[in-house]
């Protein structure tokens, strides 16, 4: 349990003795920080929500609740504001007691069971296994796997899956470019590399590894002998490339789905003999394209998804006209595969796939009974260097590798920035700023802070400060209203998880960061705000306790996004 877990508790204790509200739903009462901290410690929305089911007025049911919640332990008054707010004051000791508990509870303190070990599939990543991973990638990389902690600190089960889209066009283009480096292995010229080919560097270990293994076999053998065993092999390496990325990073998956692993094992016509039976597939002719229309363009029957009865614009064909499955049936498959081993479901997406998500969510539902499933579109990172775009093209073999840019500024530096703003707003990944000592980098900030919590505890253990138990007593108003901060932590980690945004965590920790550091600035102009007072060592110890509870808080915080916590800066 924490603070707000608490005073939510008590709230709720004090509801149950109220007849006007039995069974009205609580679920929109909130128990949070007034928005002016003037106004109290405290603030509930409890009478605004249940009054009009009590059939009162909200000022009136908060009248009613003001003598129950008066009587609740630590309250010290309660105010009414407004038309029903509820505002409570708590004695200082309550927060001081709250700062002990972050200690007890060290890298747990936060960790909440809201989740209650239901199993969440996060389906994360997901390049084409046609090279190594480039910062097209990575935003979406940190964003997922951050998320997946996340939500097993909130606790959730979590599986973080990787789908390898090895069925397509594009792997067969790879074992051509395997080819053709195969060939140059084993001495031919080969040249430039032909457009619609990988050109990059990292296929000659690829193809090196396959004149080993064949020998001359396959230099001048029609394609239909060598594409599919080239192929295989090919997105193998492709995929020890990635994997090896991915854990610059920090990121393991837990499970990588074969597409055509999934193809073969034919939960394609499972889905579709499922949807069938619901009558949300059927064979249809799809409408002409819109404007000028093709004169080899002619109608064939298609097995359809009724998508417009989804709010899609036309229904949406599962299968092309030879046969094999569209990119939507096979992607609607490997969904109704991935709900059998979870409750839930998220996609971490590219912004360019925003068009697809109202069908495949309709698919899904459809599929699996309705189980929750939810898309996070992630924009795109614009790379820049000496404040010029820095452009990526897998294809032209011209792109900045991930591990390019982990090795130039740090694993940490990376995830931190890619989770410092919304994921679906634009951003910018300036080399210079990223790495900038100021307080505009929040990056360097919040691990400043850290650092300075640090840096703290090594000086007053050299002035000879230590032992026995901190006095929090000596604790004033001025150092609660850290405490006070901190304890909004498990708070944040509710709604980061609830919400699935994971960058809610980062921006709670620069405005802790921003508090430290004004709280530690203060001492500069007034010595008896520092933490290091030598001729006090009682007060020492105590501000020591508390600016350590904030760093505990900035730990756990980091641990959750995947960032390490500096010692020293």
């Amino acid at each position: 349990m924490t603070l707000y877990l608490d005073y939510t508790a008590h709230l709720n204790a004090a509801l149950d003795q109220l007849p006007l509200v039995e069974g009205l739903n609580r679920a929109n009462i909130a128990v949070e920080p007034p928005r002016d901290p003037a106004h109290g410690d405290l603030a509930t929305n409890a009478a605004m929500v249940l009054a009009k089911g009590a059939g009162v007025k909200p000022r009136d049911l908060a009248e009613a609740l003001k003598p129950l919640l008066e009587a609740v332990p630590g309250v010290t008054a309660v105010e009414i504001a407004g038309p029903g707010f509820i505002n409570l004051r708590l004695a200082d000791q309550v927060w001081r007691d709250e700062l002990t508990r972050i200690h007890a509870a060290a890298g747990d303190y936060g960790r909440l069971d809201t989740g209650a070990n239901q199993i969440v599939n996060i389906e994360y990543v997901s390049a084409n296994p046609t090279g190594p991973m480039h910062m097209g990638h990575c935003r979406g990389a940190v964003v997922g796997d951050a998320l997946a902690t996340l939500l097993q600190y909130s606790g959730h089960r979590v599986i973080k899956e990787y789908y390898v889209n090895d069925a397509g066009g594009q792997v067969d283009v790879l074992a051509r470019s395997a080819h053709v480096r195969y060939r140059e292995a084993l001495g031919s010229d080969v040249g430039e590399i032909p457009e619609g080919l990988y050109p990059g560097d990292y296929l000659i270990p690829v193809g090196q590894a396959l004149a080993a293994e064949f020998g001359d076999k396959y230099v001048d053998a029609p394609e239909a002998e060598w594409l599919v065993p080239f192929r295989t092999r090919a997105v193998a390496a492709m995929l020890v490339l990635i994997k090896a990325d991915l854990a610059l990073l920090g990121i393991h998956h837990d499970v990588f789905s074969s597409e055509a692993e999934v193809q073969a094992a034919k939960k394609p016509e499972a889905a579709e003999a499922r949807l069938r039976a619901e009558g949300l597939v059927y064979d249809g002719v799809l409408e002409a394209p819109k404007g000028q229309v093709d004169e080899e363009w002619e109608p064939v029957e298609l097995p359809l998804f009724r998508s417009t009865k989804f709010g899609d614009d036309q229904d949406r064909p599962i299968k092309k006209s030879d046969g094999s499955w569209t990119y939507f049936g096979a992607d609607m498959a490997y969904h109704f595969q991935k709900s059998e081993t979870a409750d839930a479901l998220i996609d971490i997406w590219g912004a360019d796939h925003a068009g697809t998500v109202k069908r495949i969510r309709a698919a899904v539902a459809a599929l699996t009974g309705g189980k929750p499933f939810d898309v996070k579109l992630i924009q795109m990172v614009r790379l820049l260097r000496d404040g010029e775009p820095v452009k990526m093209s897998k294809r032209s073999g011209n792109f900045v590798t991930l591990a390019d840019v982990v090795g130039e500024v740090g694993k940490d530096v990376v995830r931190f920035t890619m989770l410092s703003r919304k994921a679906d707003a634009q951003m910018d990944f300036d080399f210079a700023k990223v790495v900038e000592a100021s307080k505009d980098n929040p990056v360097f900030y919040v691990q400043y802070a850290h650092a300075r919590i640090r840096s703290l505890a090594r000086k007053i253990a050299e002035a000879g400060i230590s032992g026995g138990n901190p006095d929090v007593a000596k604790l004033d108003a001025e150092d609660l209203t850290l405490i006070k901060m901190a304890a909004q932590f498990p708070r944040i980690v509710e709604s980061a998880a609830s919400s699935r945004e994971p960058h809610r965590v980062a921006f709670y920790l620069y405005d802790l960061a921003a508090a430290f550091h004004a709280f530690f600035n203060v001492g500069n102009d007034r010595p008896d705000r520092r933490v290091l007072i030598v001729n006090d060592p009682d007060l020492t110890q105590a501000r020591l306790f508390m600016v350590d509870g904030i760093g505990q808080i900035i730990r756990n915080g980091l641990s959750i996004m995947g960032v390490t916590a500096a010692e020293e800066m």
